[in-house]
């Protein structure tokens, strides 16, 4: 696990060296254990290396090939470069490491950019072909690792990279907010756009490589994660699954450092932890909230039962609030997912004992974890009416004061592509239009967002449909990016077996009502994981990693901090702070819950501050 910074050589004269090591100490956290540059009249490389596979410094990068026309930098992990090793020194190439980074430069010499179709592991690259006067990026199937890239700069230069901050120091790029991002970030809670908070800074999609020659840019799609059902007992994807998932973990371990595992009492990391064995799991609670926000206890009982040492926290609302700008620091763009908070944590707590961690994210994107996914049984029955019937009920129920009669009329006469948005659902839209000023609010819908990606399965189910989606949008856009940014932030690597090319093949076969019925969510895998585990962990309903966020915000010190905020001159040129604080009064006064509402908008405006007002 590393991170790397680079760009194409624009039209102003630069000191190269200087600036990409500039550049490059911005993500040092990546890479603490060495760094390293190449520079020549088209290209800039720089790269940090946390080291993990190969600890000798012969598998530093940039790596070169042996005739020195191919640069690589490349951050994350090749999980079957044994396998593709020993196919491409049969084919007569020679290694000169035991890293997986460099079956990477002779898989493209032997395949060429078809190559990334081959890989099994969580990736971002970069390829400096100089004979051929080809750069070549790539981004792995699920985005477990991030890569931008931008041309907003002064001079034509194009930069890439691990992180978006790494871009900040160089003298041409154009750091300018970008305004369209702000209305659908209040409604996801995440960045959602391919184009970033940063203004002409993009995220290269998941799935995805960018050619880059003779000044022409291609971008190709070389894998999808669409479902296409297969039928066949239960019994036998049961097998499936297990022996898959089991292979997938044993994959993920490889290691030349300690891995360890995050724990909670849910069934995902549980699942892993069992397979696994490690000598320690780690979670984290909150103090004050022990009853109803801590899942410690839990973890310390399985691994109680599994014979694993268990390290574990409780954080404290003061340790949260003060560690959210370098939290929103890290992650590059403002997210609001609470999560994010104790993740950070988490993993400061496991950067003591281990340098790489398992975890089990992943699984109910793939094989149908939320609840959102399971239609009540009064929802089934309503939904046997004809939808023109129901569309009739919703057009009055639109009219009537909103009710939980009303709110069930409206969502049983709404298409899957009309109701669900994503996992996340903050900001009602008509909400956030109304408290935005009028520069930011002319954005991007919601629907817009989530439209091209229902467009490519429109013949699907609706589970399958809500799972794609999830998949494309808030997998990548809010689990990983927080995974990989809150992990990076302490220097270890966050490794998730459930995300991988094999389980994936293996989840796209599953047919829907094996992934949710009425009986459970994620219910096939389950059934696999009832194999490894007591009954009460698999069974054991989701969570998520739940923050009292509504609580804190009900306690005057905290309602300060955030009204002193809310009332800044910048908060004023995004939001009408009447309202903001409006909402703020509500939520302490308990007039209603806004707390999701009110954190929102804070970590967006924690977040302006550092990049925009303390720069």
């Amino acid at each position: 696990m590393c991170g790397f910074i680079g760009y194409i050589n624009g039209t102003n004269v630069i000191d190269h060296h200087q600036t990409i090591e500039n550049m490059m100490n911005t993500i040092i956290h990546r890479g603490p254990d060495s760094g390293g540059i190449h520079s020549d009249d088209t290209v800039t490389l720089g790269f940090r290396r946390l080291s993990i596979i190969d600890l000798s410094d012969v598998a530093n990068q940039p790596l070169y090939s042996e005739d020195g026309n191919i640069v690589l930098v490349f951050n994350g992990e090749i999980f079957n470069f044994q396998e593709l090793r020993a196919d491409l020194i049969e084919k007569g190439h020679t290694f000169k490491t035991q890293s997986d980074s460099e079956v990477i430069i002779y898989g493209y010499v032997e395949y060429g950019v078809d190559f990334v179709k081959k890989l099994r592991g969580m990736f971002a690259f970069c390829i400096w072909d100089k004979k051929n006067d080809l750069q070549f990026i790539a981004r792995d199937g699920f985005g477990i690792k991030p890569l931008y890239y931008s041309e907003h700069t002064t001079d034509g230069t194009f930069i890439f990279g691990s992180e978006i901050k790494s871009f900040l120091p160089h003298p041409s790029f154009i750091k300018e907010l970008n305004k369209k991002a702000l209305r659908p970030y209040l409604t996801f809670q995440y960045s959602s756009m391919d184009e970033t908070f940063f203004k002409g800074v993009f995220k290269l999609p998941p799935a995805h490589y960018m050619l880059i020659q003779n000044g022409k840019k291609q971008i190709v799609q070389y894998w999808d994660k669409k479902f296409h059902a297969k039928e066949a007992s239960i019994e036998k994807y049961i097998e499936e699954i297990r022996s898959t998932v089991k292979e997938s973990v044993e994959a993920h371990k490889i290691s030349d450092v300690k891995v360890g595992s995050f724990l909670s009492g849910g069934i995902d990391s549980s699942y892993i932890t069992s397979l696994l064995r490690p000598d320690k799991s780690f979670s984290v609670g909150f103090a004050d909230y022990e009853d109803m926000f801590n899942e410690t206890n839990l973890a310390k009982d399985l691994s109680d039962t599994l014979n694993i040492q268990n390290e574990r926290k409780y954080i404290t609302a003061d340790e949260c609030f003060e560690a959210l700008p370098k939290i929103q620091w890290h992650m590059d763009e403002p997210q609001s997912n609470p999560s994010s908070v104790p993740l950070y944590f988490l993993s400061e707590l496991a950067s003591k004992d281990v340098t790489v961690v398992l975890s089990g994210e992943g699984a109910d994107e793939i094989f149908g974890g939320y609840s959102w996914y399971q239609n009540s049984g009064r929802m089934q029955k309503y939904e046997k009416l004809p939808l023109g019937v129901r569309k009739t009920l919703r057009g009055i129920a639109e009219a009537l004061p909103k009710s939980q009669y009303t709110n069930f009329l409206i969502k049983g006469g709404q298409t899957v592509e009309e109701r669900f948005i994503g996992e996340a659902v903050v900001w009602d839209e008509v909400d956030a239009i109304n408290v935005l000023k009028p520069d930011y609010k002319n954005a991007p819908s919601v629907k817009s967002i989530t439209k091209r990606i229902y467009d490519e399965v429109p013949g699907e189910d609706d589970v399958t449909k809500m799972q794609y989606l999830d998949l494309n949008l808030w997998m990548p856009g809010d689990i990983l990016l927080k995974a990989d940014k809150m992990s990076m932030a302490h220097s270890i690597e966050l490794r998730v077996p459930f995300l991988d090319k094999e389980v994936m093949e293996l989840a796209k076969n599953i047919p829907s009502q094996y992934r949710v019925n009425d009986i459970d969510t994620k219910y096939v895998l389950r059934q696999a994981a009832h194999q490894e585990l007591p009954e009460e962990w698999a069974k054991r309903p989701k969570l998520g990693f739940p923050v009292p966020i509504r609580h804190w915000l009900r306690e005057e010190k905290y309602y300060n901090m955030v009204k002193e905020m809310f009332t800044t001159d910048f908060a004023n040129e995004f939001f009408d702070t009447k309202q903001l604080v409006g909402y703020l009064d509500e939520h302490y006064e308990g007039k209603a819950n806004r707390g999701r509402y009110i954190w929102t908008a804070y970590v967006f405006l924690v977040w302006y501050k550092k990049f925009f007002v303390d720069m």
